[in-house]
């Protein structure tokens, strides 16, 4: 079966999934991090991408990022992925692949998940065991969204603003969502769009992104199509 083309949306916030192969780390040292971090700053400010939360993790990284061009996020991943392979690759003395295939991503109706989907990422060192607490673990976005450092690599979704009307506000009020885990529903919900690719959102908003990209924008039904229902003759 064809695959779809992958669907990126240009000023719509979009949930970026990268795994290691077969679980693999894919970062071992901090130093791998802050690389990979330098790395994403410079590809993601060449080809027009915002990003507005992250958590690298062991063996998968996650970023919440808005493209300004349908392209934007693709070409960034793709730099990202041979720049930092290679230089992984040299570093710990290892040869060949270290994603799982391409990344995996979708596009979010910002009003009723950014937010949701910031806690998400910055909740996944917690679910991971790599962290009791989201502010225990420095390789994510949490310190910058809690007021404790300032990040360049981030700028703030404007919904992030909507929380409150002073920075203090805004970071008091996103660290009480924050330290709240989401509920795991919720939190599956996120994950599957994510490793699909197929968009969340409302009815209204995936009918407006499947008019703008011409692409479908739910799975098909599965097995065979039902056969329509012969009519009987009459006696």
């Amino acid at each position: 079966m064809a695959r779809l083309p992958r669907l990126a949306v240009p000023g719509q916030a979009h949930h970026i999934v990268q795994r290691g192969n077969n679980g693999q780390p894919i970062f071992i040292e901090d130093q791998d991090r802050s690389t990979y971090l330098s790395m994403l700053s410079e590809a993601a400010v060449q080809h027009g991408v915002r990003l507005h939360a992250y958590a690298l993790m062991n063996d998968r990284l996650d970023l919440l990022a808005t493209p300004t061009d349908g392209g934007g996020l693709s070409l960034t991943m793709q730099a990202i992925g041979r720049r930092y392979v290679a230089w992984f690759n040299r570093r710990h003395q290892r040869s060949g692949t270290l994603w799982e295939g391409r990344f995996r991503g979708c596009v979010l109706e910002s009003e009723h998940f950014l937010i949701k989907c910031m806690c998400y990422i910055e909740q996944g060192p917690v679910r991971a065991g790599l962290a009791a607490d989201p502010g225990d673990y420095v390789w994510s976005s949490f310190a910058h969204h809690v007021g404790r450092s300032s990040d360049p690599l981030l700028t703030d979704h404007a919904l992030f603003w909507t929380l409150g009307n002073t920075p203090f506000d805004r970071q008091v009020a996103y660290e009480a969502l924050a330290r709240q885990m989401l509920p795991r529903v919720e939190a599956e919900r996120l994950e599957a769009a994510a490793l699909k690719g197929w968009p969340l959102g409302s009815p209204e908003f995936l009918r407006h992104i499947m008019e703008q990209t011409g692409r479908r924008t739910t799975p098909k039904p599965r097995g065979r199509p039902r056969k329509a229902a012969r009519l009987r003759a009459p006696n």
